[in-house]
């Protein structure tokens, strides 16, 4: 009975975990379009309160809306018209004091992560973590900002080290280049390692496989 129970938990945590995490997205995109809702049921006139709380009441729409608004601001940013007015607004935005803080980070980081010419986890490496004879998992994010690189001279690198088993979390780092050892696996692979508790081992590509055989 234990073999069978087992064997049955190593089936449902992976297929548990996916229904979670796709319920958790779908759940924030319907209450981004119900925060929308109430806003707007705040300004209009009572007259068409009830109308707009059954329309919110509709399960699923909210989640079909924003997916449609955020595909449609998509499409509006690559033509020459939305790239004008989307200038508009990150000139208006970034004069509002704390927000400009906010918003050119958040800005910063999104283009980095979605987009393909960005650095942001472009490799796994190897670095001495928490002291120089115990080694961890991490990854290249890219190079210290200049004024980073005078102060400490030499050759740095930026990297993320992510924790176990949440790798959502972790710390950012700069460590000397020289100190980091650069592994052949994907980042896919080393995040599923990590992710394991070291339990998962690395996919190796058929040479790899040939030459360990």
């Amino acid at each position: 009975m234990k073999k069978y129970f087992l064997a049955g938990i190593l089936v449902w945590i992976p297929i548990a975990v996916t229904v979670w995490v796709i319920t958790w997205g779908l759940g924030l995109l319907d209450q981004v379009f119900g925060s929308v809702m109430q806003a707007i049921i705040a300004v209009l006139p009572s007259q068409f309160s009830e109308e707009l709380k059954h329309f919110r009441e509709i399960p699923g729409l909210g989640v079909v809306i924003v997916i449609a608004v955020i595909s449609f601001t998509g499409v509006l940013a690559i033509s020459f018209a939305g790239q004008w007015w989307l200038k508009i607004v990150d000139m208006v935005v970034k004069r509002i004091p704390i927000v400009r803080s906010i918003y050119s980070s958040v800005q910063q980081v999104s283009s980095t992560l979605f987009s393909g010419s960005g650095q942001a986890f472009s490799k796994a490496l190897l670095i001495p973590y928490p002291h120089p004879d115990s080694w961890t998992i991490a990854f290249e994010t890219g190079n210290p900002a200049p004024e980073v690189a005078e102060k400490l001279g030499g050759d740095y690198v930026n990297v993320f080290l992510p924790t176990t088993p949440n790798p959502t979390s972790g710390f950012f780092m700069i460590v000397p280049r020289s100190s980091v050892i650069e592994l052949k696996m994907s980042v896919e692979d080393a995040l599923k390692h990590i992710v394991s508790m070291g339990s998962v081992p690395p996919h190796l590509s058929n040479e790899k496989k040939a030459l360990h055989n």
